[in-house]
């Protein structure tokens, strides 16, 4: 039990560690120093971050949606980095890039760790809202969509930075590598909103029945847009 306990606390340490000196965690990945244990805290630590978020965003609509949202938060935010991911390291590679699919593949996993623990860090503030506006849905989602992006915004400044210092070893080709990485981050943003859509709900209409996925029609950007519109009494 205790060996349990302490190898669960290692793992957080892995993520504490990013936190507290994300320059020398960044260079331990530059050098190769225990890339495994870092794919395999952060996966854990992170997961635990999304699916806390998540069951708090889901109680808005019950215990069921509570749960489904903690198993899908997680699993969108993953496989968004894994549908991603080959196309950012192949074009890296082909433009001059010496670093491993190892290095790649956790500088990308720090990001969405740093993405997991800042929505963490907004959980009370998220569940304050959904105590005392129990009524507005429409609000509640919006504010959750401003702490995606806020957070989201972080994770890619980090990953910007985690590719930036991977390319400092690696001269030939570091502008085109640098191009590359900056449509790479719109391409990412674009199917992490997509898969968003796909993967909904992760809230729950109010006055609607719980659904796992739900029909494909309409897109994020129209549902926002209608959402602003209910709040400001247009609809």
């Amino acid at each position: 039990m205790l060996e349990k306990q302490s190898r669960g606390v290692k793992q957080f340490n892995v993520l504490v560690n990013l936190l507290r000196d994300r320059q020398s965690f960044l260079e331990e990945i530059r050098l190769g120093i225990r890339l495994e244990n870092k794919i395999s805290s952060l996966f854990v630590s992170s997961s635990i971050c999304f699916a806390i978020y998540g069951a708090i965003i889901g109680a808005s609509h019950g215990w069921a949606q509570a749960l489904s949202s903690a198993i899908k938060l997680p699993a969108f935010y993953l496989l968004t980095l894994i549908i991603c991911f080959p196309t950012l390291f192949f074009f890296n590679v082909l433009f001059g890039s010496r670093s491993s699919i190892q290095q790649h593949f956790v500088v990308l996993l720090t990001s969405v760790s740093v993405i997991s623990v800042l929505l963490f860090s907004f959980a009370p503030v998220t569940l304050f809202f959904l105590i005392t506006t129990p009524d507005s849905y429409q609000f509640f989602k919006l504010l959750n969509v401003a702490i995606f992006g806020i957070t989201g915004i972080f994770g890619v400044k980090f990953l910007y930075e985690g590719i930036q210092l991977l390319s400092q070893q690696d001269e030939v080709g570091k502008t085109t590598r640098t191009t590359i990485l900056r449509f790479w981050l719109l391409l990412y943003a674009f199917v992490g909103m997509q898969l968003g859509w796909f993967f909904r709900p992760f809230f729950g209409a109010p006055d609607s029945k719980f659904e796992l996925f739900r029909a494909v029609k309409g897109n994020f950007y129209l549902d926002i847009i209608a959402a602003i519109s209910e709040i400001l009494g247009f609809r």
